[in-house]
């Protein structure tokens, strides 16, 4: 998966869960900010790229 496409719909996620209506909404939008964030990790790592504030955040 494209890594650009990865770190924009972490954004996107983490401001859903900022803005939810609900705590249900919330949790599901930083969870799945969270799951990205670790996709964007293992990402990074496979092209070799150094470790970002994402990889020690999420």
């Amino acid at each position: 998966m494209d890594l650009n496409y990865l770190l924009h719909r972490h954004q996107v996620s983490l401001m859903r869960a900022l803005a939810g209506d609900s705590s249900e909404a919330r949790h599901a939008h930083r969870g799945l900010a969270h799951g990205y964030g670790t996709r964007i990790a293992a990402l990074r790592a496979t092209m070799g790229a150094a470790p970002s504030m994402l990889d020690r955040v999420s």
